[in-house]
């Protein structure tokens, strides 16, 4: 039998077998498609209307993107933000840090130690706002408690304090984030060349040295990583402010995310509320796209 022959008369689950991944990853990518990015443009296009309660396309260009920047309250939000993400991202490092070089030392108990500090991630931001709020509730959590137990003049009203309440945004999000983020730096400190650390024993360093001038400078995709997702993560904060202070008091914890949802869905400003979701995500882009560049720019050179 020739062999034009054989392949003429393939199987047809030949064909199947070559169409399969195809078909199987087809209805993610429509999704992707249609529920991301089709979405996005389609937010971007209501940004230039007049859209309010419902969609509008009466173009009026930067008419919303002007009305957004002449508006006090998202300049209190986009205040908040940088308070609260320059908070979160720092202090989640120091602690992510630190508790990764702990555990690093092959200390005993360390998956018990690890699995406690990892647990928050295994909650929902509505759990932990909500959480937090209890704890911090001057009314009933840590401040009542103290003073029940004679502290009388211990205060911790920062839930209702227009000056303070964004650090209780920030020291719920801190508690939730930093075991991830020790979670990384651990998987990246396993992962440096032992050789090198014993190398630099042996030369006579110690051992706060060998990890602030040997370990820790090369983990820099590390950092990146975890300053991009930690980004990420204060820019669409939206349901731990909405489960802690829902932006109160008045809207002294206001976030850019909370900002579009109030205007967007309960005010019926449609417009404008497109318009922050925008700026939402250029802000994002803007951290993105450096790191991405970076990034591909450093293996170009590899």
């Amino acid at each position: 039998m020739s062999v034009t022959t054989v392949i003429g008369k393939a199987s047809p689950f030949d064909a199947l077998q070559r169409w399969l991944p195809k078909l199987v990853l087809a209805p993610t990518m429509l999704v992707v498609l249609v529920g991301f990015y089709g979405y996005i443009l389609w937010t971007a296009v209501l940004s230039f209307t007049n859209s309010s309660f419902m969609p509008s396309y009466k173009w009026v260009g930067l008419q919303q993107y002007m009305r957004l920047l002449d508006n006090d309250r998202w300049w209190v939000a986009s205040k908040n933000l940088m308070v609260f993400g320059g908070m979160f991202i720092g202090i989640s490092l120091v602690i992510g840090v630190l508790l990764a070089v702990l555990l690093d030392q092959r200390i005993r108990r360390e998956g018990f130690i690890r699995t406690i500090y990892l647990y928050p991630m295994a909650l929902s931001m509505i759990v932990t706002g909500t959480a937090w709020k209890w704890l911090l509730n001057p009314g009933l959590g840590l401040d009542k408690l103290l003073r029940d137990w004679g502290w009388e003049g211990f205060r911790l009203d920062w839930l209702v304090d227009p000056d303070r309440v964004i650090y209780c945004l920030v020291i719920a999000a801190v508690w939730q984030a930093s075991g991830f983020v020790m979670a990384l730096f651990l998987a990246g400190l396993r992962s440096v060349d032992q050789s090198i650390i014993r190398a630099a024993q042996v030369d006579g360093a110690s051992l706060p040295t060998i990890y602030l001038r040997i370990v820790l400078p090369s983990l820099r995709p590390v950092f990146f990583s975890a300053v991009m997702i930690l980004a990420h993560i204060a820019i669409k904060s939206f349901d731990l402010v909405a489960a802690m202070t829902a932006g109160g008091p008045g809207y002294a914890s206001d976030l850019p995310a909370m900002f579009m949802y109030n205007f967007t869905f309960s005010r019926g400003q449609m417009g404008i509320g497109s318009a922050s979701a925008m700026l939402m995500l250029a802000a994002i882009l803007a951290i993105l796209v450096p790191y991405l560049y970076s990034e591909l720019r450093g293996k170009r050179h590899d």
